[in-house]
């Protein structure tokens, strides 16, 4: 009575063989497998994805452009500084001898004349105004230069955040292909040990569903991947999807950083955020200076040369002048002290603003370097679920081979291998994502 048992459960071994539902080099069924993820476009690394970025996305653009009005400012402002130069030709025909009699206090005479001549004008002093002016602008046009390399890092991060992600669809599509692979080798096997009444329908039907489960995970994990690649190439200045084969580093996992103060140090001394709101505050102060200025006199100085070979009697063949002007403000109803205690105003937004910051960005590095450890402890339960999957696999499959277990139980220890594999390889990449944001938040350099 024993012998019949014991040949049917090694017929039973080698009908089935092994039954390794994760096996990635089990033959798929040619008609019911769905084809592998493509690998025949465009190879593409991180490296490669960041560049493309830093030379197409409009964002990027708009923060040089920027940049470079701001530095235009500057030279508006320093203009005041400069002479100004005019050249000036006129001719006038009037009644000789004539005066303006209307419309103004003067009357000048009138001369019928044509001349030419030039004159120049230069500010001597005006007590601090127009330096003050010139270096706010000089400090707005430093803060631009920050802003733009604050809108490079934002899209720098949402570059690397959106490769990773694809990296992670696509690594999500490759389980989800073997795991239908798998299935589709267990549910041909499992028919043909039915239609040999080895086994019954009831095993047939459970491992159908399995089977139709796992392409249900595939379709999704496959739209997914679309998904994050559409997203990824927008990010990089493409109008369409990209067929991208994403090329993945093999750089090690490193552990993170044990303390997270001296990374707070570290982000206020780089954000460029932090340095355009300390440029910005300075700036403003200069310009609030320059706004109290306005009571200050102002100092020009005017000379005039040229000749008039067309001209009446009584004008002589060329002139030539030179004058000092002064202007000392008295009254203007107040708009010199509305504007200076405007300005003061908002040099102290700019001040709370840049505080405000600060505890923002302390925070956020905190709270990045906290996701950094979490997701790093991750990585370590997510490989022993890994192992314990997979031993349980094992065990499931070899009693489901000797008959002393049932498909149920197969099948459920196959949900729990896919799913180890997929928690698997989303800590891995949700590791790299969190090391990216902290990078990020502290402004290491890339």
């Amino acid at each position: 009575m024993i012998r019949p048992a014991v040949s049917l459960s090694l017929l039973l071994v080698l009908v089935c063989g092994p039954l390794n539902a994760q096996a990635p080099n089990t033959p798929p069924n040619p008609q019911t497998a769905p084809p592998p993820v493509s690998s025949s476009g465009t190879p593409l690394n991180l490296a490669q994805a960041e560049a493309i970025a830093i030379k197409s996305n409009p964002q990027i653009t708009i923060g040089r452009l920027r940049a470079l009005e701001a530095q235009q400012f500057v030279r508006e402002s320093r203009s005041a500084l400069m002479p100004t130069a005019n050249l000036s030709l006129t001719a006038v025909d009037a009644n000789p001898g004539s005066r303006l009699t209307a419309g103004f206090l003067n009357n000048p005479i009138l001369f019928p004349r044509a001349a030419g001549g030039a004159s120049v004008s230069q500010l001597v002093t005006d007590f601090g105004r127009t330096t003050n002016l010139l270096s706010s602008s000089e400090f707005g046009a430093k803060s631009e230069d920050q802003n733009a390399q604050a809108t490079r890092a934002d899209i720098l991060l949402a570059v690397d955040q959106a490769f990773y992600s694809s990296l992670n669809t696509q690594a999500l599509v490759r389980v989800a292909q073997d795991t239908v692979q798998a299935r589709q080798a267990l549910v041909d096997k499992v028919q043909a040990l039915t239609d040999a009444k080895l086994k019954s329908e009831l095993d047939l039907s459970f491992s159908k569903v399995e089977l139709a489960r796992a392409k249900l995970l595939l379709l999704e994990a496959r739209n997914n991947f679309q998904t994050a690649l559409a997203g990824l190439s927008a990010i990089l200045g493409y109008t369409d999807e990209q067929n991208f084969h994403l090329v993945e580093e093999t750089a090690p996992l490193v552990p993170p950083a044990p303390e997270v103060e001296s990374l707070i140090q570290q982000a206020m001394q780089q954000r460029p955020e932090i340095k355009a709101l300390q440029f910005e505050v300075e700036s403003a102060q200069k310009f609030s200076g320059a706004e109290h200025d306005l009571w200050r006199p102002s100092v020009n100085a005017l000379g005039v040369v040229g000749e008039a070979p067309v001209r009446d009697n009584h004008i002589p063949n060329w002139y030539g002048a030179v004058g000092v002007n002064i202007n000392i403000p008295v009254f203007n109803g107040f708009l010199y002290n509305a504007r200076a205690k405007a300005a003061d105003l908002q040099t102290e937004v700019s001040r709370q603003k840049l505080a405000d910051l600060r505890n923002n960005i302390a925070r956020d590095v905190r709270n990045s370097w906290q996701d950094t450890n979490r997701a790093y402890e991750r990585l370590s339960v997510t490989e022993q679920l890994r192992q314990q999957a997979s031993l349980a696999l094992d065990l499931a499959q070899a009693r489901y081979n000797l008959g002393l277990g049932s498909i149920v139980e197969f099948t459920q220890a196959e949900l729990q291998k896919t799913e180890a594999d997929i928690a698997g390889t989303d800590a891995t990449y949700q590791y790299r994502l969190t090391q990216m944001v902290l990078a990020f938040t502290i402004a290491a350099p890339k």
